[in-house]
């Protein structure tokens, strides 16, 4: 793992997932330019994992680089608040973005698809998510909607949902 500078990090520091070796990629399919900004000077792919190794050299992934946000100076994951929204009952699904604000830069929105019959409202998913998450890492703002944009691929377009 490496910090935003490119220098190595210590057991525990979350940073983006890079790689190296004979076979680590071959390019993005019909997208020469990714594919160079992709690899370093150094020969190093450079994935969009954000991870971290603990001190027995294990690899954890926590989040994709592209959907962390930064607010009031703190990192903020979207899959780990996702996976606390996902905990609570009435949830079927939920995607978590990053939209700007003037006072913290950006803060998190929640878009929520509940299960059929739940009435869970916003108050109540926030109340629950402060439970389990720090202050800074809780949603403003939790958006109902019936259904997420979902790639062919099955992945949430998060794109999608950052636009107003």
């Amino acid at each position: 793992m490496v910090d935003q500078s490119g220098a190595a990090l210590p057991p525990g520091g979350v940073g983006e997932l890079v790689l190296k070796g004979p076979s680590m990629f071959s390019g993005y399919f019909e997208d020469p330019r990714a594919s160079a900004d992709a690899v370093d000077a150094g020969g190093w792919f450079h994935s969009g994992d954000l991870a971290y190794a603990d001190g027995d050299g294990f690899y954890f992934i926590v989040d994709r680089k592209k959907d962390m946000f930064v607010s009031g100076g703190e990192n903020v994951y979207p899959a780990e608040v996702e996976r606390a929204l996902c905990e609570h009952p009435a949830v079927l699904m939920c995607a978590v973005v990053g939209v700007p604000d003037e006072r913290w830069g950006e803060v998190g929105r929640a878009f929520v698809v509940r299960r059929d019959g739940a009435t869970a409202d916003e108050e109540e998913l926030l109340a629950f998510l402060r439970t389990r998450l720090a202050r800074y890492k809780l949603p403003r703002s939790v958006r109902f909607v019936p259904e997420l944009p979902i790639s062919p691929q099955g992945k949430v377009l998060k794109r999608l949902l950052r636009t107003p």
